[in-house]
Order: structure tokens, then C-alpha cells, then sequence
């Protein structure tokens, strides 16, 4: 059994330590035996004697019986993005290549309060800005299913590591569909948590340092299991001693079973098509689900796609600017004056939306509130628990590449995200499954919402999902 630990959820990992048949330094060296033997590209910085150091403490803490952290002595990897105090933090840039922080994001010190052994980086695209995870100081993360697809981006390393057994679980981030996308792409459960519940200091890009990130930025954990991000979930809720909260965080928890729940399936939209493998998945979920008893109806969607994209754009672009120096700022308002007014370009609308006036976003980011409100009447009024959706168009699609194909038929590059940037803004809680395969034997999964804080409600509806669908995890 010790042999193939690596192999099973973070939580039997974490049931063999809490029985004393491994040991947390065993456990560690376990995974970065596999690691060493990986081809794929996904852990790109280590400190193995750091790593073994915290095991042997947790491993002595359990001989104390002293053990108080939920994740105490399970080795975990963080994306790069997350500064980690003592260990390179590069975010995929050779800016950074020698930045070692002195301080741990405040993500990352949540885990380590919790007893996480931290074992390594994963990859990221430069300052986590591409849907592809490459860059050039440390090259292309493959995709564990098929070398020759992408693993998406910007959390492409962690849910690569994930998918192929390095790491029992990882944290990564999420912004704009950049931990889901991954997740849905390599097969693993991902979530992007309620806004505002996990603090996003010390994520990069905001340039090493700085207090604020973007507003819309979430971390979030990737894992093979969903009982195994609710554990996650626990530790990230829960602030560590150095930021002297003296708050707690209790999620509601549904413990109803499936044939209780009330779900509506949004499948399609003209703005953003799945091919049809993504809608026979979906369709299989559906009658799944409906086999077992719950209450499934489909939607056209509680906003409209292309009103609600467009706002997230907008939102999104205005966000990155604060991290401009002030050479690009004026650059960047050089051109949007020698636009012409009648351009309506994507370059036009960009530059438009990076120097939009403080008057502009504050109207912008009320239409942002007032979505929200209408997202809330779709949960609290028709009643539904959960909405469905594709997670993405597609199953991975080559690596590389700059363009989508649905069917045949091209698309937008970032129609890959499409389906989870209609929560990006909103911050509503967005969980991707894995519910199969397609006809090439790649993964896909769909996307379940839910109302704010409902967090707990996707990951017991994705066990029952996984149940219903007979996956094997």
C-alpha cells in the first residue's frame, strides 16, 4: 500500500498518517521519488531539505500526539505565484528568476499554520498571463493525458501535478477561469472559492510585496478528490496566527442527498458553443442526476452571456493597471487618445478599458453589483441549489496553439474561458468536476455554481455527482 499512497486522495494519505502506517518524511519522500522520475514539467523549484525538516517536525509533533493542524504532515505544492518565505517565487518570469521572498502569502502561511508540508512550485505562465502554462525560464508544462495538448493557464503546473500524482493537492489561483480551465483540461476537481474568503496577499503579479492584488483574483485548491478540497477549504478559511483576525469562518454545510437538490443545467449558448463531446458529457450528467432523483430543469442562463462578458472584460482590464509603471501608463494613454472614436477593435477596446476614469469603473462595477443581485434572485427565487455548465467548449486543445476549434468551426482563443468568466466578477462560488472523456480519451468536466457561500454545497454535490456517474477516483 505505502507504495502506491501517492496515487490516492489527500485524505487517505492523510488517514495513514493520522494511523501511524507512514510516516510524514516517508510520505514526502514518496512523492518527490515521482517527481524526480516526472517528465512533465509541472514542479519547477524545490528546497528538499526545507521540505524534509517540516515533515520531521510534523512527524514528531504525531509522536507527541501534539498534531493539531487538519493537513499536518500531508506534503502539498504551490503555484508559483504564491510568494513562499525561504523558497523562489518567479511567477513564470525571469524578472523574478532569483526572488526569494521573506514572508508567505497569506494563503500559503494558512497551510503551513495547518501542518502543510510545502514541497515545491508548480509552473505558471509568465505573471500568470496566457491560457497556456510556458514561459521562458522554465519551458512547457505537458499535459499528463497527452503531451502534444496544453494544460491551460495560468494553473497549469498545479493541476498537471495533481492529474499525475506529484502532489496530492496544490494551490492555485483563479482570476479569470485560471484554475478551472486547468482542472477541466487535466482532469482534476478544481475550485475557485466565494470571493473575499481566501485572502489574496502576496500573489503575483502586483509586483512583489505589495498589500493589494486584483479584486478579482481568488486562491484556491486543486485536487483528485472533492473531500479533499473541503479539507483545503478548511485550512484556507482559517487565518493563521500572524494576521491576528479575530474572526472564523463557518460555511453552511448540505448534507441532503442528490435526489433532494433542485439543479438547473444552463448547456448552451450561441456566444460561447461546446462541441459535442462537452454536450453528450453534460447530457450524461443530466440524466445522472435526474436518474437519481433530483430536480433538473434546463435554463437559457439568470444573466446574458455576451452583457455579462463584456462587463468582466471591463472589469478585468481595469484591474491590471495598478500594477503599471507609470512609462507604460502613459503609453497606454498616448494611444487610446490617437484612437479613432468609431474603433471598435479589440486592441481599441483594451486600451479603452486600461485607462478608463475612476467615474467610468465606479459605474462599471455597479453594473457588477447589480449582476450580482440578479444572480441572487436566480438561486433564492426559482429556487435552485445548483447551476451546471460546461467548464470550457472543449477537451484540451493543442499545445500552443492561438486559436479554438468547436467542430470545425473556429473561435475566439478565449472562448476557452468563456463559460467561467459568467462568475469571475460576480465571485460567486465556481467548482469544476470531472465527469469523463471525450471520443480522442481526454478529460472533461463541467462547471458547478452556486450561491455566495455555498461553497460546501458544490463539494457534496460533486461527491454525489462522482457517485451518480460512477467515476472511479
Amino acid at each position: 500500500m505505502t507504495a502506491d499512497l501517492t496515487h490516492q486522495p489527500a485524505h487517505v494519505q492523510l488517514q495513514a498518517l493520522h494511523r501511524r502506517e507512514i510516516s510524514s518524511l516517508e510520505l514526502l519522500d514518496l512523492h518527490l521519488a515521482k517527481i524526480d522520475a516526472s517528465v512533465i514539467n509541472a514542479v519547477v523549484t524545490r528546497d528538499d531539505n526545507a521540505a524534509r525538516a517540516a515533515a520531521s517536525a510534523a512527524d514528531e509533533r504525531r509522536a507527541r500526539n501534539t498534531s493539531t493542524g487538519i493537513l499536518d504532515g500531508l506534503p502539498l505544492t504551490i503555484k508559483d505565484s504564491f510568494e513562499t518565505a525561504g523558497l523562489r517565487t518567479t511567477s513564470g518570469s525571469e524578472d523574478l528568476a532569483n526572488y526569494v521572498p521573506a514572508r508567505d502569502a497569506d494563503a500559503v502561511a494558512r497551510l503551513r499554520h495547518q501542518g502543510a508540508v510545502i514541497m515545491g512550485k508548480t509552473n505558471t505562465p509568465a505573471y500568470c498571463q496566457d491560457l497556456h502554462t510556458d514561459n521562458s525560464l522554465f519551458g512547457r508544462t505537458l499535459n499528463p493525458h497527452d503531451p502534444e495538448r496544453t494544460v491551460g493557464g495560468s494553473s497549469g503546473g498545479p493541476a498537471a501535478a495533481v492529474a499525475a500524482h506529484l502532489t496530492p493537492a496544490d494551490l492555485g489561483s483563479d482570476l479569470a477561469g485560471s484554475l478551472r480551465l486547468p482542472a477541466h483540461y487535466c482532469g482534476v476537481y478544481g475550485l475557485r472559492p466565494t470571493l473575499g474568503l481566501i485572502p489574496a496577499r502576496g500573489h503575483i503579479p502586483r509586483p512583489p510585496g505589495w498589500i493589494t492584488s486584483s479584486d478579482m483574483v481568488t486562491p484556491g485548491p486543486l485536487a483528485r478528490h472533492p473531500h479533499d478540497l473541503d479539507l483545503l477549504l478548511d485550512a484556507l478559511t482559517t487565518p493563521a496566527p500572524a494576521e491576528n483576525n479575530p474572526w472564523a469562518v463557518t460555511l453552511p454545510t448540505t448534507r441532503r442527498p442528490v435526489g433532494q437538490l433542485r439543479l438547473a443545467v444552463w448547456a448552451d449558448d450561441a456566444n460561447c458553443p461546446v462541441d459535442r463531446d462537452t454536450a453528450e458529457a453534460l447530457a450524461a450528467v443530466e440524466e445522472a442526476l435526474a436518474s437519481a432523483g433530483a430536480s433538473v430543469r434546463r435554463t437559457a442562463g439568470p444573466v446574458g452571456f455576451a452583457d455579462s462578458l463584456r462587463l468582466f472584460e471591463q472589469l478585468l482590464h481595469a484591474t491590471a493597471t495598478a500594477a503599471t509603471d507609470d512609462d507604460a501608463g502613459a503609453a497606454e494613454l498616448a494611444a487610446v487618445r490617437a484612437l479613432d472614436e468609431d474603433d471598435v477593435s479589440p486592441r481599441a477596446a483594451f486600451l479603452r478599458h486600461r485607462t478608463q476614469t475612476h467615474r467610468v469603473w465606479l459605474r462599471a462595477n455597479e453594473e457588477r453589483l447589480q449582476l450580482r443581485k440578479t444572480w441572487h434572485r436566480f438561486f433564492a427565487d426559482a429556487p435552485y441549489d445548483v447551476l451546471i455548465t460546461p467548464a470550457a467548449p472543449t477537451a484540451a486543445i493543442p499545445a500552443g496553439t492561438r486559436s479554438l476549434m468547436v467542430d470545425g468551426v473556429g473561435r475566439s482563443f478565449f472562448d476557452q474561458t468563456g463559460w467561467a468568466n459568467l462568475t469571475s466578477h460576480i465571485g460567486l462560488p465556481s467548482l469544476v468536476v470531472p465527469v469523463g472523456r471525450n471520443t480522442d480519451g481526454l478529460p472533461v468536466g463541467v462547471q458547478l455554481v452556486g450561491p455566495a457561500y455555498a461553497d460546501r454545497t458544490l463539494l457534496t454535490m460533486a461527491e454525489e455527482l462522482a457517485r451518480s456517474t460512477e467515476r472511479q477516483t
